[in-house]
């Protein structure tokens, strides 16, 4: 299978160089990461070793495959859907945090799958990618039901030795997702902690309360997700996470932008229009927000995403 992995970070890299060892797939990323990978190929320590040689480069342009899996910021969405609309996939995967599901298949050709994947990764230098823990990905039709491509992109995974699920229900799994990296990511940024700090109190209540609201919101959009189902998930990611720092901690570390508008700001957005109250997202948006104004350019609300 021909595979586009646009936004080769640290995720987009370790999933992309799996998917290499047995089919054709070219990495869109930046240097020096790229020029490192060209030049003696992509090497993934830790939780799984191994050594590959995928295709590596700094532009989308004339990079048509069977299958291109999106793994840019939520932010960069429609950057994304810029560089990719002029070649051809049939069908795109997106493994990006919040829900830019809607904005993919608005903007690109072809069948839009969405995905979760759980394994941990991070880029410790140009050309290497480290295996922080080995999850799952999941992948299904966006708005939910049966699909080929699913099926096929599925097996592509599996056939790399990759633990892969095929869904059905992928609406409820995607708010499921925003339920874990609201409740997850805004706290280990402000605490500047790993996940399993979010075990113990005061933090594991206010890590409930942002599940239990998120899954209020996907309700009233639609969307058939308990808080207790939420709440279970998160507690879940903590435990098997716990030393884990989660990107978003990752992002304020570096003095980079978040995610918040594409997470806590999706779901603030939502439940504004329906009228439904979610306090401890909103202040959760608020802080992260207010911290990016102050500390990155470019900052701020203009992260929505909806």
């Amino acid at each position: 299978m021909e595979i586009v992995v646009f936004g080769a970070g640290s995720l987009g890299s370790l999933l992309g160089g799996l998917l290499a060892r047995a089919h054709e797939v070219t990495l869109v990323g930046r240097d020096p990461h790229m020029a490192a990978i060209a030049e003696d190929g992509l090497r993934i320590r830790g939780a799984i070793d191994d050594h590959v040689y995928p295709t590596a480069v700094t532009s989308a342009r004339g990079c048509d495959a069977d299958v291109a899996i999106v793994t840019v910021k939520a932010y960069d969405t429609d950057a994304a859907v810029t560089a990719l609309a002029s070649n051809r996939y049939t069908a795109v995967l997106s493994l990006q945090n919040g829900l830019t599901e809607e904005r993919l298949a608005a903007g690109l050709a072809g069948t839009v799958l969405a995905g979760t994947a759980t394994y941990g990764a991070r880029l410790p230098e140009p050309g290497v990618v480290e295996c922080t823990g080995r999850g799952r990905v999941t992948i299904g039709r966006h708005g939910g039901g049966t699909d080929a491509w699913a099926e096929r992109v599925g097996k592509a995974f599996r056939d790399v030795g990759a633990n892969a699920l095929v869904a059905t229900d992928m609406p409820r799994r995607r708010w499921e997702k925003l339920a874990v990296n609201a409740a997850i990511n805004p706290l280990t940024a402000l605490t500047r902690s790993p996940n399993g700090v979010l075990a113990e109190p005061p933090l594991n209540s206010i890590a409930r309360s942002a599940a239990r609201e998120t899954a209020q919101t996907a309700r009233v959009c639609g969307v058939e997700l308990a808080a207790d189902r939420a709440i279970e998930a998160v507690e879940a990611v903590v435990d098997a996470t716990a030393a884990n720092r989660s990107s978003m901690l990752q992002d304020v570390e570096r003095g980079s932008r978040t995610e918040i508008g594409a997470i806590c700001g999706a779901i603030v957005d939502r439940a504004t229009e329906r009228g439904v109250d979610v306090p401890t997202i909103e202040l959760l948006d608020a802080l992260v927000t207010a911290w990016e104004r102050e500390h990155v350019s470019g900052g701020g609300a203009g992260n929505r995403m909806k």
